[in-house]
Formats: C-alpha cells, sequence, structure tokens
C-alpha cells in the first residue's frame, strides 16, 4: 500500500483514499453495510475478505467486482448495495 492518495467516487461522492488499500477496506471504513440482500433486503457487508463469498460485490466504473480483490486506483467510480435491485 502507498502512502499516496487518491480521488475515487463512492455513491455520487467524492472520497480521498490510499492508492492501493482494499476497496472492501474503504467502504466498509465508511459503512459497514455496503449492499442489500437481494432475497430480503436486509443490509449485508463483508464476510470472509478474501473473493470466496461475493457478499463484497460492488459496481466498479460499471462492472461488477469483488471489492476486496480489488485496489483502489485514481478516479474509480464505485457503487455499493447493487444487491437491492
Amino acid at each position: 500500500m502507498s502512502a499516496e492518495t487518491v480521488l475515487i467516487r463512492v455513491n455520487g461522492r467524492e472520497v480521498s483514499v490510499p492508492l492501493g488499500q482494499p476497496l472492501a477496506q474503504v467502504l466498509s471504513a465508511a459503512d459497514p453495510a455496503m449492499r442489500l440482500s437481494p432475497r430480503d433486503r436486509a443490509p449485508r457487508g463483508m464476510f470472509c475478505g478474501m473473493g470466496l463469498c461475493f457478499e463484497c460485490m460492488v459496481e466498479v466504473d460499471g462492472l461488477r467486482r469483488r471489492s476486496c480483490l480489488t485496489p483502489v486506483s485514481a478516479g474509480m467510480v464505485v457503487r455499493t448495495r447493487e444487491g437491492a435491485a
């Protein structure tokens, strides 16, 4: 992880975060309930943190990604709670 910070956009809000930090870490610090369950719309957060459970799925630059496996890069556009759709 770098000491350099970059700007990303999360749900329309600009956020300054460390470059290369796992996106899930950034998101769970801001809101532990990153998304809603597609079944009952209950709040859901990160579970395994290593890409096995898919609980941390978010939309990054228009594509669904596991946020625990996605390093932060400058200019990312992130939408959470995609499981609610």
